[in-house]
């Protein structure tokens, strides 16, 4: 059986079928043109990826009989929606196709494990759970009412190692140079240079990921999403800050946490496996923008998230220059929280004439 490149979009076992160099006018599974092709009548390199990631799985009929129903699935879902590994075009029946091609061997000798529901036992399991669970409780909200409510400082909620294991698997590099922009309401005549960064100790407000009186610098990827993230209304004046990076720098990409590669080097596939949800809902809330109604006590989870990533530490240096976070305002773009505001530069200020807005609403 034939299928390509793009029909995966896991970050590890794409490269793996590109490398093959088998390059065909067209894939017969997804239609792309000039594709690389993995062909599994000839090739074995992703056989023993899969085979290892199946491992983890057990068929419904051998699973305790207290085991969650909502917690078995079909192994095509599972890999498709828990793992991400297949492109989203691809209809179950492609999947399925190409996973039992490429486990020819283990599909013969239990064929239960591609034909009916699984589960992962481990999900099951409290002290499994207890020892390799992100959040001690397995449960956010758990961690939410003891950091708001009880001890927001020497809190034992979260597995510390644990999270500094994935952030490590999502480390990225921006270059000196590159721009990000930053918005302030203001007069039409805007604000000087010197008055677009964070603001100094003492009027720092609390953040996502800063508390009260501690700088950070949130800039965003482009103008709509500053714009949208100052909350600017009709007829407001939006001052635009370009600030440029004066060096390289390293970040978390809080926006790939449940993404993250199940294959990647030194990820354990089960501990990986119960922390999927907890890894996808701290970029959620990461990115939540607060109502007016809201307390900045919401803030608290991950200003604390926030803070232990800013004290990982790389040969005595910090590790991490900030956060990359999904925009929760604009649904397309990007929001950058900086540890450190020296580490950018405003070099040019624009001013912006609000002069329509646009609201969508839902009746609940």
């Amino acid at each position: 059986m034939k299928f390509c490149s793009h029909c995966i979009i896991d970050g590890e076992l794409k490269p793996i079928v590109e490398g093959l160099g088998q390059l065909e006018s067209s894939c017969p599974i997804c239609g792309k043109r000039r594709a690389f092709i993995y062909d599994t009548d000839i090739h074995s390199e992703l056989t023993e990826y899969f085979e290892q990631l199946l491992e983890i799985y057990t068929p419904e009929s051998m699973l305790p009989s207290d085991f969650p129903d909502d917690e078995k699935r079909l192994l095509v879902t599972e890999l498709t929606d828990r793992w991400h590994i297949f492109n989203d075009k691809l209809t179950s029946t492609d999947v399925y196709r190409i996973i039992r091609a490429l486990c020819a061997e283990k599909y013969s000798s239990m064929s239960s494990l591609f034909d009916a529901r699984v589960g992962i036992a481990e999900l099951n399991d409290k002290e499994y759970l207890q020892d390799h669970s992100l959040l001690r409780s397995n449960s956010w909200d758990d961690f939410v009412g003891v950091v708001k409510n009880h001890n927001r400082f020497h809190s034992n909620q979260i597995e510390l190692t644990v999270l500094n294991r994935y952030c490590s698997f999502i480390r990225k590099v921006y270059k000196k140079g590159s721009i990000f922009f930053r918005g302030r309401i203001s007069s039409e005549d805007g604000f000087p240079l010197d008055q677009m960064g964070a603001p100094q100790s003492d009027k720092v407000t609390a953040g996502r990921a800063n508390s009260a009186g501690i700088r950070c610098l949130y800039l965003a990827n482009d103008l709509d999403t500053t714009i949208h993230e100052v909350r600017a209304g009709i007829f407001d004046y939006v001052s635009i800050g370009k600030f440029e990076l004066i060096q390289d720098i390293v970040v978390v990409d809080l926006k790939a946490i449940d993404h993250i590669s199940p294959f990647i080097d030194g990820c354990d596939f089960v501990e990986h496996a119960i922390n999927k949800e907890h890894l996808k809902r701290i970029n959620m809330e990461i990115g939540r923008a607060l109502r007016r109604s809201d307390s900045v006590l919401d803030y608290v989870p991950t200003q604390y998230i926030a803070d232990f990533i800013k004290s990982i530490l790389r040969e005595g240096e910090p590790e991490y220059a900030g956060v990359e976070y999904n925009s929760t305002i604009n649904l397309t773009g990007q929001n950058l929280a900086i540890f450190y505001p020296e580490l950018f530069e405003c070099t040019d200020v624009e001013v912006y004439h609000i002069k329509e807005l646009e609201f969508e609403k839902e009746r609940i």
